[in-house]
């Protein structure tokens, strides 16, 4: 056989080496190629409750920041309903490809599940913990027609006059559990009347229709600076920022009484690690910018971050404690 038929079978023409090399670095920079390019167009942030309220707060001042961070806007979606349980379905059935995520919360993934007879979703199979948004604040406060000042004498009047009703957001939400635990630890009984939100709640408790409630800080902090409410303790762990000078629960003689609605923001599960990171790291940015940190705070709700991994850790903790809270009072959505 002739010596250039040989050399034409041993060594490939240099355009054929050229393309086969090009092909391997592009087939070794796809995954990398695409982690970089997200995100490549807006991303839907899923609000399960309606807008104005505390979460819709949260979620449009933070996301304008992430927005910021990502480089494309974050369209805040409200989809109320079922005590949150329609909106967050609606992330955990969405694609896993980062574009959807949802505003989750101590109710919606820790206490939902054992209040509602039918969940639509799984909330420790069903997410990709992002991470962790903060703290509201729930605070007990009474109107001007009942006039008790202090934990104390509140105590004092609803056992003298038991079964009083005591007003909430909802049944089922992170009020309605800090209205059993006050009855639990304080051995008292009343008589829970759920409203469905704290608009009409606040109006009712304002006019006298119901004499105390247990509502979430943002909401209420107006009136109580107005003098048309009078906040007598808040829930949490910690005082607020936002009434410095009203006491913990436990601090009014409720040992180790503490009710701290967490809120976070999920994907769907099975969310790429490195999608998942990307927007773990934007929330956090957002969270540590000052301007975010003061509208937060000056609402009554207390900024703090976490892990990916710290938020998971969080919601799976919740679930164990609130089931065996909601089983020991009965608690339930109806």
């Amino acid at each position: 056989m002739p010596r250039s038929t040989i050399a034409h079978f041993s060594r490939p023409p240099r355009r054929s080496v050229l393309c086969a090399a090009a092909a391997l670095l592009s087939l070794a920079a796809g995954p990398l190629a695409a982690q970089e390019a997200f995100p490549s167009k807006p991303i839907r942030f899923i609000v399960p409750y309606a807008a104005g309220g505390t979460t819709d707060l949260v979620a449009r001042t933070v996301g304008a920041r992430m927005a910021q961070t990502l480089g494309q806007p974050v369209i805040i979606e409200n989809r109320a309903g079922a005590g949150g349980n329609i909106g967050m379905d609606a992330v955990a059935k969405s694609a896993p490809d980062g574009y959807t995520v949802g505003m989750g919360a101590i109710s919606t993934n820790a206490l939902n599940p054992h209040i509602y007879k039918k969940m639509p979703f799984d909330p420790r199979k069903d997410f990709t913990a992002i991470g962790q948004l903060g703290n509201s604040t729930i605070v007990l406060e009474v109107g001007a027609a009942l006039p008790v000042k202090n934990v104390d004498e509140l105590l004092a009047h609803v056992r003298k006059n038991p079964g009083l009703p005591y007003a909430t957001a909802g049944a089922g939400t992170s009020m309605h559990l800090a209205g059993v635990l006050f009855a639990q630890i304080s051995k008292t009984d009343w008589v829970h009347v759920p409203y469905k939100g704290s608009a009409p709640l606040i109006t009712d408790l304002i006019g006298g229709q119901v004499p105390v409630a247990f509502d979430n800080l943002p909401a209420s902090l107006p009136h109580i600076q107005s003098g048309k409410l009078r906040a007598l303790a808040v829930a949490g762990a910690q005082r607020s920022p936002a009434l410095p000078d009203v006491p913990t629960l436990a601090e009014a003689g409720l040992k180790d009484y503490a009710v701290e609605p967490w809120f976070g923001v999920y994907g769907p599960a099975g969310l790429p690690a490195a999608v998942a990171q990307r927007l773990s790291k934007a929330l956090e940015d957002a969270l540590a910018e000052p301007a975010v940190k003061d509208k937060l705070l000056a609402a009554g709700f207390t900024p703090r971050s976490s892990t990916a991994a710290e938020f998971d850790a969080l919601t799976k903790r919740e679930y164990e404690r609130l089931g065996k809270v909601a089983r020991s009072a009965n608690m339930s959505n109806e």
